[in-house]
């Protein structure tokens, strides 16, 4: 059996819609007969509260259980999939945020458990056909493990100027990633997110950053209210309101990646 597909969704930016697009992505999977693990590496823990409508509180089930694992000696410890839960959506499991993650980071940063993660991930690849990171906006500890940890690196845009400028340090710190720790890692794509098609500025960009070589996705994604009535029902577009243009363009963007493999 193939090893499942490993992405992670990263943009040192807050605001830009690294978990929408995360978790409505690996929904859609999770719709087509996938068997789909989201991480969510974020403190704030959007995605789990996207598909929970909380952060699970019980002890021994989140990702701060397991990173405080890792940082003690067991003989008890548990494996890996203890911290995979199930969602209300059929085929899509989560490891979930809690945000005593932000605490514990700097002791793993201390103790150099960069590379666990993927240790992890290696262990889990053949329960599941696709696995998608969620990470926080910083290149910190838990986004440094996510890319060392990922073969594909999906940058979201937002179409103004100071996400241009950052767009460049986002894909050399991929790039450094690549050349230090993670061979298999590369860029797949830049999703252009809050899409607005008759401003002239988010068309202006786009032309731009592709004359310039730089990987931008075809398929975009439409400024819309809808997403977050979705955010607030803590359900993905794809269960929420299928038939939805902003739904159709999930859909399509999950295509155009699927049909680059």
């Amino acid at each position: 059996m193939p090893a499942a597909i490993r992405r992670v969704v990263f943009n040192q930016k807050g605001g830009v819609g690294k978990s929408t697009i995360a978790v409505n992505l690996a929904a859609i999977a999770a719709s087509r007969g996938k068997r789909v693990l989201l991480i969510d590496l974020d403190p704030q823990g959007n995605s789990s509260h996207y598909l929970l409508a909380s952060v699970p509180q019980e002890r021994g089930t989140t990702l701060a259980d397991y990173f405080r694992q890792l940082l003690s000696i067991s003989l008890f410890d548990k494996d890996a999939p203890s911290f995979v839960i199930a969602t209300p959506f059929a085929g899509l499991s989560l490891m979930a945020s809690h945000p005593e993650l932000a605490e514990l980071m700097i002791k793993l940063e201390s103790r150099y458990k960069m590379f666990k993660l993927k240790e992890t991930l290696d262990s889990l690849s053949d329960r599941f056909d696709e696995i998608w990171i969620d990470t926080p906006p910083a290149l910190n500890f838990y986004t440094r493990s996510a890319l060392i940890a990922a073969t594909r690196c999906l940058i979201p845009f937002d179409c103004d100027t100071f996400s241009r400028q950052a767009l460049y340090g986002l894909i050399e710190s991929v790039d450094e990633i690549r050349s230090d720790h993670n061979p298999d890692l590369s860029v797949e794509g830049i999703v252009v997110n809050q899409f607005q098609a008759r401003a002239n500025l988010p068309q202006r960009l786009v032309t731009e950053l592709r004359e310039e070589g730089l990987p931008v996705l075809e398929s975009a994604l439409s400024s819309s209210v809808k997403i977050r009535e979705s955010h607030e029902a803590a359900k993905p577009m794809i269960f929420f309101d299928p038939t939805h243009k902003l739904t159709r363009e999930f859909d399509a963007l999950y295509r155009s990646l699927s049909d680059g493999r």
